[in-house]
């Protein structure tokens, strides 16, 4: 293997990431993934399961209309139904699948092992003779007697089968019996091989990965890695480790990495964990004063790779972990200029903070800058004027703001599932169009018992240009807290962005 050999990325979130317990995507949201994964540079989006539904149907149909640059594939049985269900939608590309192993054949299709491969022949041969493109996975193949195994691999080859996937279905090999099971495939036949691994023991990407060593040519993935159980392997990390790690190309433009997974993140409720690998909003944040030390000398002490590689930004989080650099940087980057003394007594404050179990937010620590270096409250650039909700039972929560931008008064409403979620979205309507600022996440802590607990909401917002803000606030009325979070929070962007321009002004 050199370089020069691309690796192919198949991507099934539309198909096997869809499967994910309590994700249903509409065909519109299907084909706008489908849409940023063409983007993106997969070459082959596996659209759906057109036997499956209607919608199912209507969806490949939609995203095979799109004309996109990535193959449109189609899943179906070895059966005359399914592959005419894929004819109808208009796919030219094929994923058929039948079980292969005992345990399969035995208790789920009740087939013998030669009854199984006459299908498997039948399927492959009448979907050729549809001028299909054909690409076969054995169902359950890393439980399948080997030598039973490559005899149907074979089979369907002979039979006209283009491409061969060779999937880990329920996640249990490892990547030297992965390895080795590659092999054994590819000396059998003499197409390309395809892999789908499972991460029911967190081994999917890495089984991946084993398999490209031994000669597979294209990867199923998931975008963020979500799919039926615990996932598949994850697009991010396939495709990082096999340009960094092993210097093999793909198609895939990296920079839209983290763009695309917070779309299918969005569209299938699916929340990322922080510390995920590439797209966790851990993934390149940095508390700890010797690594914020270490990456504000050089990013590579600490980073494996360059965040914008993926779309992304360096994160400096304050807390009692961070040293007098890192908070320096975070200071800087709001646009203060403390002294050595204020520095080390803000840095005392945070580390104050976070000796209390607190999460030191933006704001946080923008209030103490102001009280140390005695500047005074600054001009809110952003303030709440009125607010009122409604709400209650069979009657859908609405809520109405008033907000002063900059001198100017500007009125929205909206509904939402609930109260809190009314007024965000109200307060969002405002800022999102006129500042291009937005929530991007949002947390509820009751901070004493009882049923007027005091509440404490955490939010961070984001703008166009991915600068990102944390701010809290805590209340009684959980509503008034949450909007006053999100108040406090824009204002930090807004007052950033002021002094970022004064800056400049200045400088020119």
């Amino acid at each position: 293997m050199t370089s020069n050999d691309q690796i192919e990325i198949f991507d099934t979130t539309l198909r096997d990431g869809e499967q994910t317990p309590g994700v249903s995507l509409t065909p519109q949201e299907k084909l706008e993934i489908a849409r940023q994964l063409d983007r993106l540079g997969v070459d082959a989006i596996e659209a759906g399961f057109p036997i499956a539904s209607q919608g199912e149907l209507e969806a490949v149909k939609l995203i095979v209309r799109e004309g996109l640059k990535s193959e449109v594939y189609a899943l179906a049985r070895v059966s005359k139904n399914d592959i005419d269900a894929v004819i109808s939608s208009g796919a030219s590309n094929i994923h058929l699948f039948i079980a292969t192993s005992d345990l399969h054949l035995t208790y789920k299709l009740k087939l013998s092992r030669e009854q199984a491969i006459e299908r498997a022949v039948n399927g492959v041969e009448y979907a050729k003779a549809h001028g299909l493109k054909v690409e076969f996975s054995a169902e359950d193949a890393t439980r399948t007697d080997i030598e039973y195994l490559k005899n149907v691999y074979k089979s369907v080859v002979e039979a006209g089968a283009d491409r061969i996937d060779i999937p880990d279905t329920v996640g249990i090999m490892t990547p030297a019996k992965f390895s080795n099971l590659v092999n054994e495939v590819r000396r059998a036949v003499n197409v390309p091989v395809s892999v789908h691994c499972h991460n029911d023991f967190g081994l999917a990407v890495a089984n991946s990965l084993a398999a490209v060593e031994a000669g597979a040519t294209r990867v199923h993935v998931t975008v963020n890695g979500i799919g039926e159980r615990a996932g598949n392997a994850a697009l991010e990390e396939v495709v990082m480790a096999l340009q960094c790690l092993y210097n093999r190309r793909t198609r895939v433009n990296t920079r839209l990495i983290y763009e695309t997974s917070k779309i299918v993140s969005q569209l299938t409720g699916v929340m990322v964990q922080p510390n995920k690998a590439i797209v966790g909003e851990n993934a390149f944040a940095h508390e700890s004063g010797i690594h914020t030390h270490g990456v504000l000398s050089m990013p590579l002490t600490y980073e494996p790779i360059d965040p914008e590689l993926v779309g992304r930004k360096r994160i400096i989080q304050a807390g009692k972990h961070a040293g007098t650099h890192g908070i320096l940087a975070k200071l800087q980057d709001m646009g203060w200029q403390p002294t050595e003394e204020q520095l080390r007594e803000i840095t005392a404050k945070v580390k104050e903070l976070g000796d209390k179990g607190k999460v030191v937010t933006d704001t946080d620590l923008a209030a103490i800058a102001r009280s140390i270096i005695r500047r005074g409250t600054e001009e809110k650039v952003i303030e709440l004027v009125d607010l009122a909700v409604m709400t209650g039972f069979k009657v859908v929560p609405t809520a109405s703001v008033k907000l002063l931008l900059e001198g100017k008064e500007y009125v929205a409403a909206e509904t939402g599932v609930g109260p809190v979620d009314a007024a965000v979205k109200a307060i969002q309507k405002v800022t999102d169009s006129l500042a291009n600022i937005r929530l991007k996440e949002y947390r509820l802590e009751a901070i004493t018992g009882g049923s007027d607990a005091l509440a404490e909401v955490i939010v961070k917002v984001e703008d166009k240009n991915g600068n990102v803000m944390s701010a809290r606030s805590a209340g009684e009325d959980i509503v008034i807290a949450s909007v006053e979070a999100m108040i406090n929070g824009i204002n930090e962007i807004l007052r950033k962005r002021r002094k970022l321009q004064s800056g400049q002004a200045q400088s020119s």
